[in-house]
């Protein structure tokens, strides 16, 4: 290794630091911190994101990238040398456009936000955060701007979660897959009240529910020597390095669903980042590929696994035990119960029918506050109104309305898309995975899920941040991103549920394949 690139890593290692030592800031504001804490807080993040920033960015990195350009000798293009350079270069001629000012700026925003949130969102009250929200949306437009130009905002922003897609891409993607979910849905509507979930909404003790959602996640394959799991408001997964993933979850002692799917879908994120080499940690490509690639994770755990038959098969029996009034009901009702098609107001509890149709609401609305054609004030009334749009429902409150996300309190703005996109993934990936090994299917019967997960393993975690997403997708998979198979995994397995030949269903629309360009 050259001097410089030794010295490049040096630096590199430094930013990563800093980088976990906010997300352990964070983590800790969201689980353990007293509500007085939180002015303090707000300035230890906005000097730990903005030294961060500096280091990555100073002029000492770009010196750095020139000398080893020169040098050369960095081995095969997809050697670790090679993409540690090319994503730092990548990463320093992005951000050096921020000033570092508005970096620290954001982020002591982003820790007052979360607090007013917090406290917004348990009154019902959107008046107590609207002036937060409508700092972050100008903070984020100014973001957005420095980051520039491409002739859309909302692709600047995009970028930070879904590396070289485009905001046009992703809308030819929502209206193919939204022009086959509708139909869908009403042709499931139309099969009446045929499924019921009344069995997941009795009393459920809660500590019964935390032992046996850690039980399920520690044979998924979390290992909890390296994580642990928590409380919050909203859920979510972070990590300090691979050695230390923390995952959060809530608990609702009248209804199953919440902390069982909920906490099945963090541990998706959790093993990506657990699964990440360590030759690749405290470098530019110790995480996941982008947000697409990790919500394909944890939606492939949640929903193709953890919502089958196959799933609880293995796991029922061990979940009558634990909840004794789930003993008359058969293994077919429960199955049936936990893939419910109810539109319903919370992103978090919604059916995977429905719930793409959540996040091109929040896609749209995100576009029109970030352009100014929705002002924050008015943001409830607009979702109210693509929420009856796209559901058929009207929220009654704000909580479960416009509040019920964390995501625009922490400046998440152009984070939504990624959910959509990883459930398109996540069908694409579990079909190569049974390509690949056929007995995946038959093992999870079993309870044995480390066929499915060495193959995550190999084909997606190991890489960490090597390739930009549309090139690991074609590495796995073979081609681009494909919404085709995971729209006839819904029509199939709806029509099943609801007792309708899945051609019927089917038919109902066209052939549910759209892809967008690749980068």
């Amino acid at each position: 290794m050259s001097d410089k690139l030794q010295r490049l890593k040096a630096i590199l290692n430094d930013v990563s630091d800093l980088d976990m030592t906010a997300n352990l800031l964070e983590w800790d504001q969201s689980t353990y911190m007293p509500p007085g804490g939180g002015e303090a807080r707000a300035d230890h993040l906005a000097t730990v994101r903005r030294l961060q920033h500096e280091r990555l960015t100073g002029d000492e990195v770009g010196r750095l990238l020139e000398d080893i350009a020169q040098e050369g000798g960095l081995g095969e293009e997809d050697s670790d040398d090679a993409c540690i350079v090319r994503v730092v270069k990548e990463d320093y001629e992005r951000r050096r456009k921020v000033p570092a000012s508005l970096v620290a700026e954001l982020a002591r925003h982003v820790s007052l936000a979360h607090g007013i949130w917090v406290r917004s969102r348990a009154e019902s009250d959107f008046s107590l955060f609207q002036p937060a929200l409508e700092t972050m949306v100008e903070l984020k437009r100014r973001q957005a701007e420095a980051l520039g130009p491409s002739g859309c905002l909302y692709d600047a922003l995009l970028h930070e979660f879904e590396p070289f897609m485009k905001t046009a891409q992703v809308k030819a993607v929502f209206d193919g897959l939204k022009a086959e979910i509708v139909p869908l849905v009403k042709a499931v509507g139309g099969a009446g009240d045929s499924v019921s979930d009344a069995v997941l909404r009795q009393r459920f003790d809660v500590g019964a529910q935390r032992e046996f959602v850690v039980a399920v996640v520690r044979r998924l394959g979390f290992d909890f020597d390296r994580g642990r799991l928590d409380l919050t408001v909203h859920p979510f997964c972070t990590n300090m390095s691979p050695g230390d993933v923390r995952l959060t979850t809530r608990f609702d002692p009248e209804f199953l669903g919440t902390a069982l799917f909920g906490t099945i879908h963090e541990s998706g994120h959790g093993m990506y980042e657990q699964g990440i080499p360590p030759a690749l940690r405290r470098t530019t490509l110790g995480t996941g590929a982008s947000l697409g690639f990790h919500e394909s994770q944890s939606r492939l755990w949640e929903n193709i696994l953890g919502r089958s038959r196959g799933f609880w098969r293995h796991f029922y029996p061990e979940l009558q035990a634990a909840f004794p009034q789930l003993a008359p009901v058969g293994l077919e009702t429960f199955y049936r119960a936990i893939n419910i098609v109810r539109p319903s107001f919370i992103r978090v509890e919604a059916d995977e029918l429905t719930y793409s149709l959540h996040i091109m609401l929040r896609f749209e609305l995100e576009q029109d506050l970030l352009d100014g054609r929705v002002r924050v004030a008015d943001a409830p009334a607009a979702w109210n109104s693509k929420m009856q749009e796209y559901l058929g429902l009207t929220p009654p409150n704000d909580a479960l309305g416009v509040l019920q996300d964390v995501h625009w309190s922490i400046g998440y703005i152009g984070y939504f898309p990624t959910y959509a996109l990883g459930n398109i993934l996540s069908v694409q990936l579990y079909e190569k995975a049974i390509l690949d090994a056929p007995g995946i299917p038959a093992a999870v019967e079993r309870g044995e899920f480390s066929p499915l997960l060495a193959w995550l393993r190999e084909k997606i975690h190991r890489h960490g941040r090597k390739y930009p997403p549309a090139e690991l997708i074609r590495r796995v998979t073979g081609g681009p991103l494909d919404s085709g198979p995971y729209v006839r995994y819904l029509k199939t397995k709806f029509g099943e549920i609801y007792s309708r030949p899945a051609r019927s269903i089917s038919s109902a629309s066209g052939r549910g394949r759209s892809r967008p360009r690749s980068q």
